[in-house]
């Protein structure tokens, strides 16, 4: 089974990625505008904002919403992209 991943307004084409895939081991520079540091949720260097999607994601893990709460406090759908379990089909940009 799989999942579309969109990039709404950055030029880059849309992926079909295996449903829980993980995205810092599916995106690099050349197939995303996301950006991986230490792929384990606590640079914030992979932070994004779902922008759309289809049924509801999994929840951000406790460690996921510590280092959103850090990251962006006031913005409800960021997320780390390296840490986001892919469920359904969603959109993410840059916030």
């Amino acid at each position: 089974m799989f999942v579309r991943l969109d990039f709404p307004s950055t030029g880059f084409p849309p992926l079909e990625l295996p449903v829980h895939a993980p995205l810092s081991m599916h995106l690099t520079p050349a197939n995303s505008p996301i950006l991986f540091g230490c792929r384990e949720g606590v640079c914030g260097t992979c932070l994004v904002e779902v922008v759309a999607h289809g049924p509801q994601l999994p929840a951000p893990s406790p460690h996921e919403a510590e280092a959103l709460a850090v990251y962006a406090p006031e913005r409800p759908h960021a997320r780390l992209a390296c840490q986001l379990d892919l469920t359904a089909d969603i959109a993410i940009r840059k916030p």
